[in-house]
């Protein structure tokens, strides 16, 4: 079985819409959708955003599960100058060699990249963090659950791909600061808040419009290419 995971729903939509034979079960407060595409057997959860909320709901998972290959997936933010907003990015460092061989084959005429994925702490926005991030780890883009994705995988020898799609970059940053567009703690866009701040920043409308369409650009991008995988990749 292939497990394949994404931090929110609002990653994971296009995808799940794809799924056939859907069935959804419950491990402790971590929703496991399964089905299958392409005739191969899969199982989806969210990690939430962050190491604290990633942890929970991997053990959560782990514990009804143990999956042949798992596809670290979702949105990144990129910090290198040549990353653009629906790019496809593949994480060199915390990716199985085969497995990164052959996406790198599969994926070759989507425009992806491979490089250095780097998880942060906390939510990367600014020029000056974006660029840190490039000088001091060498790495492309930014998330913030792969490595703890990945440090449950080699725990238990679980062959793991990381596959990401760019939502933000150096060009493009976010609309609103990042606090308003999604608060950790409570793992969830404040609506009111986020209202509030664009009535008072009219000329971040746009931006914000423009966002969500180049949003909804990379998740179909990210759903196109799992699908691509998926035709080749055994679990």
């Amino acid at each position: 079985m292939i497990a394949i995971t994404f931090a929110l729903p609002a990653e994971s939509s296009g995808f799940v819409a794809l799924m056939r034979d859907k069935r959804r079960a419950v491990s402790g407060d971590t929703e496991i959708i399964y089905g299958e595409i392409n005739q191969r057997p899969i199982a989806i959860f969210h990690t939430g955003v962050g190491r604290k909320a990633c942890q929970a709901n991997i053990d959560n998972f782990l514990r009804v599960e143990h999956p042949d290959i798992w596809i670290s997936s979702g949105f990144a933010g990129g910090v290198g100058e040549d990353l653009r907003v629906g790019d496809l990015f593949l994480a060199e460092n915390f990716s199985d060699g085969e497995l990164l061989s052959a996406a790198q084959r599969l994926l070759a005429a989507r425009n992806v990249r491979t490089a250095k994925l780097f998880t942060s702490t906390t939510i990367v926005d600014s020029t000056a963090q974006r660029n840190e991030i490039a000088r001091a780890q060498g790495a492309l883009a930014t998330d913030m659950e792969t490595e703890t994705i990945a440090r449950a995988c080699i725990a238990r020898g679980i062959r793991m791909l990381s596959l990401r799609a760019i939502s933000d970059s150096l060009d493009e940053p976010f609309p609103a600061p990042p606090h308003l567009l999604f608060d950790l703690e409570r793992q969830r866009t404040d609506i009111a808040k986020l209202s509030l701040y664009l009535l008072k920043h009219p000329s971040n409308v746009w931006r914000f419009v423009r966002f969500t369409s180049r949003i909804r650009q990379a998740r179909q991008a990210l759903t196109d290419a799992i699908v691509a995988l998926l035709q080749e990749l055994r679990g």
